[in-house]
């Protein structure tokens, strides 16, 4: 295979990955809009498709992430939920004994070990990242946007 083949497989196979955990984290724990866009960012090298596509998802996820600082609130329930998250990761990775309310059978008890408590904690700091991120980069946009709002509605 020449080298630009090589390339374009691995941009296409990193797009991709990309890609399906971003929808994949949309349900589940970690930025699911941040990983799409990536993977959209990547496939759009390649692929006309993806570049048409990018815009809007770049678009919400700005959209998602000013959302996510815009008040005390949103932003205390961020940090505990990824405190939660956190806490779960350690907890799973140290299994503690089944408790007896536990009606399934003991190898279903936190299955996964260390791998599956270890993917909740780096989940959970990725989100840490995004928060402050969005808190240093998008909280100024939101306080300048509600004054310009105040402002309108008053003059």
């Amino acid at each position: 295979m020449p080298g630009g083949a090589i390339k374009s497989l691995a941009l296409q196979l990193v797009g991709w990955v990309l890609v399906l955990v971003g929808i994949a984290a949309l349900v589940l724990p970690g930025p699911g809009l941040l990983a799409l866009f990536a993977g959209l960012a990547v496939l759009a090298t390649q692929y006309e498709w993806a570049e048409r596509r990018l815009e809007p998802v770049r678009k919400a996820a700005l959209r998602t992430a000013a959302d996510g600082v815009s008040s005390p609130l949103r932003i205390g329930a961020s940090v505990l939920g990824i405190a939660a998250l956190i806490a779960i990761g350690v907890v799973w990775g140290l299994r503690p004994p089944v408790p007896g309310w536990w009606p399934l059978a003991e190898r279903w008890w936190l299955p996964g070990g260390w791998g599956a408590g270890a993917s909740l904690i780096f989940s959970g700091l990725i989100a840490a990242a995004t928060v402050v991120y969005s808190y240093l980069n998008f909280r100024e946009i939101q306080d300048d946007e509600a004054r310009e709002n105040a402002a309108d509605l008053s003059g």
